[in-house]
């Protein structure tokens, strides 16, 4: 099998030798370069024409920002941003800008921590090729404006939900960014989202959809209520559950286990979401690996909800939506630009 072919841009010759050192580890995986800056790192692109790119976003000379945009307009890459805690907002800026993943950066963490490091790239980066690097390019349609009318399909009634979850892993903050900006007022709902994220990222992500849509964006605490017009991030590195509280539902936060493979977890939310809202739910596959979210639409679907799924024309990542479509039980196939109005037409509206 042929290697994937990487190239590390950092201006840091630590972070250089740590990263590469990494990434040598996984028998399947070649370092094909190195670049100290953005112009640098474009020389060598076109050189070596890598399958992967690890980007650093503070450089000299040309930082991460500048050499993504021309990246994916000149020979769009699939770029993995590695990156500090403190750069929660920078790295979504990136993450909109087409890169299509994030890892910790790993300068100054101890000998015992570069494996923890090691299966984070390796799964990342194994996962490559499943992406559709124009769709990560963001190249998709600009999302539909909502009509003032809605229609119904096929005669049905559908707007009975008042609660909307959102699953998604890679590309997804690109995707909920578009879903979100698609309204321009905030529909009779309460919105809660997984997104598979680092820890230190997911309140940075809250704050800038915050500013960039109509919803109040937060990311989840203990204890918020489930609202209409809230939308609810749940914390990277925890699981957001739910639990009556009188008469209002709200956050329980749940660490995660040894075993846990996604945090957060989709089917997790997905589930929890089922069980206290039943028929008023609607639940949302973005874009993203794996398969999160197939056992929670099973429980979304016996308690009466409704279930959409990106189409793969759009999804970065065809993974997750692909699986839930292979259950049977989504009611219909959505592209991305078109989700908004989706959502809209299956919501509550007074």
């Amino acid at each position: 099998m042929r290697k994937i072919r990487v190239l590390v841009i950092d201006d840091s010759a630590y972070n250089r030798r740590t990263i590469s050192r990494l990434l040598m580890e996984l028998p399947d995986v070649e370092v094909a370069g190195y670049a100290r800056d953005g112009v640098e790192g474009l020389r060598q692109v076109l050189a070596l024409k890598p399958d992967l790119i690890t980007l650093d976003l503070h450089m000299p000379t040309m930082e991460g920002f500048t050499f993504l945009r021309l990246l994916m307009s000149r020979c769009p890459t699939p770029v993995i941003v590695v990156s500090s805690q403190g750069e929660g907002d920078r790295v979504i800026q990136a993450l909109e800008l087409g890169a299509v993943d994030c890892v910790l950066k790993p300068g100054g963490v101890s000998a015992s921590n570069l494996t923890d490091i090691g299966e984070d790239l390796r799964r990342k980066v194994r996962n490559l090729f499943a992406l559709k690097l124009s769709v990560a390019a963001g190249s998709q349609p600009p999302s539909a404006a909502l009509p003032e009318s809605l229609p119904q399909e096929d005669g049905k009634r559908l707007s009975t939900a008042d609660v909307v979850v959102i699953g998604a892993s890679t590309g997804g903050p690109a995707a909920l960014k578009m879903v979100l900006t698609g309204f321009k007022t905030p529909p009779m709902c309460a919105i809660l989202v997984a997104q598979h994220m680092p820890a230190c990222f997911t309140r940075a992500f809250a704050e800038r959809l915050n500013r960039l849509s109509p919803f109040e964006v937060r990311e989840a605490r203990q204890g918020d209520a489930v609202i209409p017009g809230r939308v609810l991030i749940a914390p990277g590195g925890q699981h957001l559950s739910l639990e009556k509280c009188g008469e209002t539902v709200v956050v329980k936060l749940v660490e995660p286990g040894p075993g846990d493979r996604y945090l957060p977890s989709v089917d997790l939310l997905f589930r929890a979401c089922a069980e206290q809202f039943s028929s008023r739910l609607l639940g949302v596959v973005l874009t993203g690996m794996g398969n999160d979210g197939v056992a929670g639409i099973a429980s979304i679907r016996e308690r009466g909800g409704q279930v959409l799924a990106e189409a793969e024309e759009t999804a970065v990542v065809f993974g997750m939506p692909r699986e839930a479509i292979a259950t049977g039980m989504v009611d219909k196939v959505v592209r991305l630009d078109r989700m908004a109005q989706e959502i809209a037409l299956r919501v509550k509206r007074s």
